[in-house]
């Protein structure tokens, strides 16, 4: 089943700037720089040219799968109740065309077993860091953080476009960025951000990004899109006829 495709910006890193059109637009995607559909709001209309997804509902998750042009894959899962996003996961090709390692954007990898059949876990009092979402801003938990609330601070770096963590003590220091905002070349402010902490067993520091109005648009449309998407139907997004990027008003 054939579905229109915008066209594809230039996808280098995280910086606001001009798509390719001469103007500044925004990506409905949150995948990719531009296009943004004119048409219907399809969930392959978003994607570049040559993009295959397939879905498939599983173990109470609706899983959808994606094939970019460049032979990188994403991955994402969603609960078949709520449609929260559980996981969104990434990975290209090696430079000698071998599948490279999923890298986790959302939720948190499994733990991975060995040839002996041993289970490996991250160690229970290394600080860990996950992205969980909620429906009106971006989470990430970072656990096993044991210090005094008085300890944390969480800025914004302009310039590195991150969030900045780092404690007084200097036990802990991380910076993330927030993909979404690269990729739709969208500010980052200051004054979206939030954090507590919660003191209940080892420690959880919990830091908040509100999403902006755009992201929040963005995102509705994507949820009408794949939820018009029959599961276990392939979708290939080839063919000549894509629509001009649309422009921001």
């Amino acid at each position: 089943k054939e579905k229109t495709v915008g066209h594809a910006g230039t996808a280098t890193r995280y910086r606001p700037a001009p798509c390719r059109s001469g103007s500044s637009c925004l990506s409905t995607s949150l995948l990719w720089p531009c296009p943004y559909p004119m048409s219907k709001p399809l969930a392959t209309g978003i994607f570049p040219e040559g993009t295959k997804m397939t879905s498939i509902n599983s173990g109470g998750r609706r899983k959808v799968h994606y094939t970019f042009p460049d032979e990188s894959e994403m991955v994402e899962e969603y609960d078949l109740q709520t449609d929260a996003l559980l996981v969104r996961k990434r990975r290209s090709k090696t430079i000698l065309g071998a599948q490279g390692e999923w890298t986790y954007e959302v939720g948190e990898p499994p733990a991975r077993v060995t040839i002996e059949g041993d289970t490996l876990r991250p160690s229970s009092s290394n600080p860990v860091l996950v992205r969980n979402d909620r429906p009106h801003c971006f989470e990430w938990r970072i656990r096993n953080l044991p210090y005094p609330k008085s300890t944390y601070s969480v800025t914004i770096d302009q310039e590195e476009r991150q969030i900045v963590i780092r404690t007084s003590n200097k036990k802990y220091f991380k910076r993330i960025d927030i993909a979404d905002l690269d990729r739709a070349r969208l500010p980052i402010e200051k004054e979206s951000l939030s954090w507590t902490y919660e003191p209940a067993g080892a420690g959880t520091l919990v830091v908040s990004y509100k999403k902006p109005p755009a992201i929040l648009k963005a995102e509705k449309e994507l949820k009408a899109a794949r939820l018009t998407t029959g599961a276990d139907e392939p979708v290939s997004t080839s063919g000549s006829d894509a629509p001009e990027c649309k422009q921001q008003q």
